[in-house]
Order: structure tokens, then sequence, then C-alpha cells
């Protein structure tokens, strides 16, 4: 902000080693797109900040610019352009494997697991990814102060699911010894009982900045807080009005016409025409984000009806009861937990050569060195991005798959009897060029959901409980959700619970272009955050939560301790949704399509099961396998 200094928000402060073990990494990726949210300033020159790398380069206590960070993706939009097109020469290392699995996050993990329990743990099996970490968007991020370890998650948040598990999933999680029923007994669900919700309104859209809590967030007294607001007189009465009036805006139709006619409009559009709203009033509705970022004028104003929304309060609407509660099990690093457990019993060295259960493995230390190694029947091969995927002979006759990687700027080649690609769907087509047209063009039709999951370590949470507040809307910030992270201790590690000790806040956010259809603002979000510097992001949180928590004396310069940016511009899976997606019949829609089997090549992600859950990668992750099988006559 033009009023805020570097200086004062703590920008280039530096810190000590022995206070906390790791610096903030700066990435210095040049050329910043400007955002709709004036808190995301411009980019500014580097700083020359070296960062400082832990003993040993354990990835998850990395800081900085993370998840997709640079050095992660650039081979991959190579491939993208065209760099490994026609014959594509490579070092072949004489390796030959049952099955080379291209993905290791969750899906190409547990499709591992899948295969050796169907063909025994003696099959030869290759994991590659192209990050320094495994477990694909499920990553964990370590800090350490005064000698204490602090966890957080930089993907996958949880275990949630809208709807019943699949007995796939709920097999092999019970297989893994996870209880779902015992998360109570792992979450402090009292520590922030006497904290509420917080929205913070910024001065560049409302009349001021100001944060206003809402201590009963089930029964949110909407009249009392809107009059707490920095708005206009006639935005008050507009919001107060939308939030409470009992009224049918729609009353020509009976409730299944109603339910048809939602379906087939946004919800700032049933708002606007509809609802009689102001376009002034708009922007406190531009930072929801309904199930895998449907914004207010992507969403369609039926599901935002069935999820709560303001608006429809006096409204019958057909088409089925109210969208179900979310179940969920959140561990202290997210489903990191998940795919370092699926490791443990893939490549048993990982951990020393222990199996443990998943309370003794939160605090266990991973051995990256004996991830690789030729007497491991299993090898997962890190910063390793596949560039061509081929059948030796044609997909018809061949025996053989040939996969060429790049690791190091050299291109590698090694053979498999079968492939199973759980990467993104968006770069397959550009890996196996053979595929058909028609199955590349329905692999191309969706945009995955840009994502940033920035983690905080602040130095106590004394601000947040004076302000009485756990958590803070932002409609107008570029990361429109922040909050104290979920009080949850499993084995050793202890959640933080005293105010006065160290906690880590999550913030979130998903870049969009108001205005576009969903899919393009996903691809306008990607750009957007592929030029944006970690600097500008650091200067986007310290500016945001200084801001956001001035009245309970936040200090951005010496209430920060560390920052980590997990940046996904290929985030979530796409989901169809009525107002952007055709309505074609189940067995045509894209993912379906493209997800057939080529040959001995099978597809495993979550984008294949067009649902951004963690369940949903596993279940095709199994049903990949069964192909496998079944194209090896196995079944």
């Amino acid at each position: 902000m033009s009023d805020e200094s570097d200086a004062s928000l703590g920008m280039g402060r530096p810190i000590a080693r022995r206070d906390f073990i790791c610096g903030i990494a700066v990435s210095t990726v040049a050329g910043a797109l400007s955002s709709s949210s004036p808190m995301l300033a411009a980019a500014q020159p580097a700083t020359g900040r070296v960062p400082i790398v832990p003993p040993g380069d354990y990835p998850p206590t990395a800081t900085g610019l993370r998840g997709q960070y640079q050095g992660s993706f650039e081979t991959a939009h190579a491939a993208r352009d065209g760099k490994f097109d026609g014959d594509v020469t490579a070092e072949d290392t004489g390796e030959t494997y049952d099955l080379v699995i291209v993905g290791g996050g969750i899906s190409g993990l547990a499709a591992a697991h899948f295969f050796r329990a169907a063909l025994g743990d003696d099959r030869k099996i290759l994991i590659l990814d192209n990050h320094d970490d495994f477990g694909g968007h499920a990553k964990r991020n370590e800090f350490y102060q005064d000698g204490r370890m602090y966890l957080g998650y930089g993907g996958t948040m949880s275990i949630e699911m809208p709807f019943p598990y699949s007995y796939i999933f709920k097999t092999m999680i019970r297989e893994l010894g996870i209880d779902l029923r015992r998360y109570p007994a792992y979450l402090n669900a009292d520590l922030y009982k006497d904290l509420g919700d917080g929205t913070f309104f910024d001065k560049e859209h409302f009349t001021g900045d100001k944060l206003v809590v809402t201590p009963d967030a089930d029964n949110p007294d909407w009249i009392a807080f809107f009059n707490a607001a920095p708005l206009t007189t006639s935005v008050r009465h507009d919001l107060i009005r939308i939030h409470t009036e009992r009224r049918d805006h729609m009353p020509d139709l009976n409730p299944e016409q109603k339910a048809a006619a939602l379906k087939k409009m946004s919800y700032q559009d049933f708002l606007i025409r509809h609802a009689g709203m102001s376009q002034d009033s708009l922007p406190f509705f531009l930072g929801l984000s309904f199930r895998n970022n449907m914004r207010v004028d992507t969403c369609p104003a039926f599901h935002a009806a069935k999820s709560g929304a303001a608006g429809f309060q006096g409204m019958e609407i057909g088409g089925g009861a109210a969208y179900p509660e979310k179940t969920d099990f959140h561990f202290p690093d997210g489903n990191a937990t998940i795919a370092r457990m699926l490791v443990n019993r893939l490549v048993p060295g990982a951990y020393g050569g222990g199996v443990f259960d998943f309370e003794e493995i939160v605090t266990q230390r991973v051995n990256y060195q004996a991830l690789d190694l030729p007497a491991s029947t299993t090898r997962i091969r890190l910063k390793s991005t596949a560039v061509r995927i081929e059948h030796i002979g044609g997909a018809q006759n061949s025996e053989d798959v040939r996969i060429v990687y790049v690791r190091e700027g050299k291109r590698i080649q090694v053979k498999a009897t079968s492939v199973i690609l759980a990467c993104f769907n968006n770069i397959i087509p550009f890996i196996v060029p053979t595929l058909p047209e028609e199955q590349k063009t329905a692999l191309h039709y969706a945009s995955k959901v840009p994502m940033i999951y920035t983690n905080v370590l602040i130095r106590n949470w004394e601000a947040w409980k004076k302000l009485k507040v756990s958590s803070i809307y932002s409609p107008t910030a570029y990361h429109n959700e922040m909050f104290l992270d979920y009080p949850v201790s499993m084995g050793k590690y202890k959640s933080p619970d005293d105010p006065s000790r160290p906690v880590i806040v999550h913030l979130g956010g998903n870049p969009n272009s108001p205005g576009l259809s969903r899919r393009d603002q996903n691809r306008a979000g990607r750009a957007q955050m592929l030029a944006t510097p970690f600097e500008t992001i650091e200067r986007e949180v310290r500016s945001h939560m200084g801001r956001a928590l001035s009245g309970g004396g936040f200090d951005p310069a010496k209430d920060i301790l560390a920052i980590t940016a997990n940046r996904w511009p290929h985030g979530y899976a796409y989901t169809y949704d009525t107002l952007g997606d055709p309505d074609v019949p189940d067995a045509e829609r894209p993912h379906i399509l493209g997800r057939r089997t080529f040959g001995h090549i099978a597809i495993a992600n979550a984008d294949s099961g067009a649902a951004a859950y963690t369940s949903v990668a596993i279940d095709q992750a199994h049903r990949a396998v069964q192909e496998t099988l079944i194209s090896l006559g196995m079944t």
C-alpha cells in the first residue's frame, strides 16, 4: 500500500538461525501481473536476499515459494510448447519395470499400493515426480521455533466428502489403520470456542479498514453485523435486506421451475436481476468461493441456494434437500500424512525400516536418499519430469512402453510393461502424442483451479484472542480466508494451545477474473499466479495481516516469523456445473472420454474423476490398476 513502507511491514527483515531453522526463500520471478485486489501490489525489484537452506535440503522445511515452485514445472511447459516433439533421444539406463507411474501424488502412490496388492510386493515399480517431494498437492510444511515443531498443510487439507465414501477408499483407509470415527479425540474443539468469525472490510472497496466480528457464526445477527461495518447507508440497508428478508424473488414459478431457472443463471445474476441488489453491494460477495472455486459470477444460483447463501430465505426451491454437511478428518499436515503412510509401506527404508501407524508417522523424518535405491522393488524418483510416453512397436502390438523423463537437464529413458499416468490431465496429450485426437480433446477440456495456501508462523496469537476472532473473511483480498490452524494433536505432536506461543495462520485464495467463464477464469488466474513473485505475495500477506489485526496490536514486522506460500497454478480438479458446462450423459463427459486406456497406458488422477477429493483420487487409482490388469490379460 502507498502508506505502508517495506520496513514497517518487515520486508527483508532477517530471521536469525538460532531462533528459526529456515529463512524465507525468495523467488525472483519478474513481471507480476496486476490483480483486481489492491492489496496485491505490483512486483517490486528483488531485494537480493539469499535463501537460507536447512541442513540436508529437507523439502518440508523449505519456506518462501513452494507448491509448484520455480524449477518444478518448466520442463512440463517445454513439453507443452513442443520442445520434445518428434523423435526424443535419451540416455537409456537399462532399467525395466513392471509398472512406471508418472506422478507421485496420492493417486500415484495409491496406484502402486493397489498394484502390489494385486500382484505381489516383488513387482518392480518406479514412480516419477517433477517435485522435490512426494505427495502431489498433499504437501507438508514444517516450521521450527524454540526447539518445537509446528506443522501445516501446503495443499490437500483433509479427508472430506459431501457424499458417502466408496468401498475402495474405506478399505484402503482401514488398511492404513485410520479410523475416521476417532477424529474428535484428536481435535481440541474447545480451544477457539470463545472466538468468533470476522470479516475484514478494506478502505479501497468500503468506507474504511475495519474488522467486524460475528460471535455466533451459526446464527449471525446480520443487522448488528452490517450496522458495525464501514458501509454507505444505501449499501448497509441493501445487504441487511438481502440477508434477512423472507421474500420469494421468483413468485411466478413453481419450486421445480425455480430450480431449473436457477441452474442456468449465476448467483450474481440472481442477486442483481431478481433480488434487486445494487451493484454497489457486490464487493461483499466477491470473496465467496463455493465448491471448486465457483465465484459469485460463476456459481449457479441453484448451487448457492442449496449451500445456504443469502437471498433465498423466502423461496421454496425444488431439486432436493440442501447439500449435506461434509464429514472430515484433518491431520496436522493435512493429507500429507496419507502420502507419508503410503510411502512408508511402499518403501520401508524411507523411514529407517520401521512401519508406523498414522499417529507415529506425524513426527517421523523421511530419508529422501532411500526413496530411489536399486535394492527396493518400489522406487520413487523425484525431480524427474516425464516428457514422452510411447509404446515400442505401436499400441496394438507393443510388449513394452518407453518412458523418457528429464532430470537435472538430462533426458533419460526406462522401459516398463505398463504405465499409469497419475499426473494432470492437461499435460497427458503432450507427453503421449500418439493418443487418439478425440481423447486429447477430452483431456484438454477441463481447466484446473488455481489456488494458493499460505502458511505464516507468527510469534503468538494474542492479537486474535484480544479481537475475539479465530477466522477472517476478506472479500476483496488476494487471500480471501485467514484462520488459526486446526488444533489437532496426534501421537507425539501437540498442537499449539497457548496464545502467548507461536501458531500457524493459514491463508487461502483463488485468483480469478470476474466476467469470464469459470474455465477461463481458472486459466487467467493461473497466468497471474505464475507471474507473481514471492516478494509480492509476502508483501500482501504482511499488509493484509497487519491491517486486519491492527486492533489487536499485531505488528507484521515483529510478529511474523516465517512465510511459506504454497502456489498451485494447477490446483483442484475441475468439476462440472449447470451454468458453464453442457448437459450431456455421464458417458460423454470429457473426464470419462479422457481416461480411456490406451494400449498399456492407463490414467489415474482426481481429474479423471472430475472431483477434487482425496477419496476420488484413490478410487481412480484403483480403477486404473484394474484396467492395467485387464490390458495384461490378468482379469
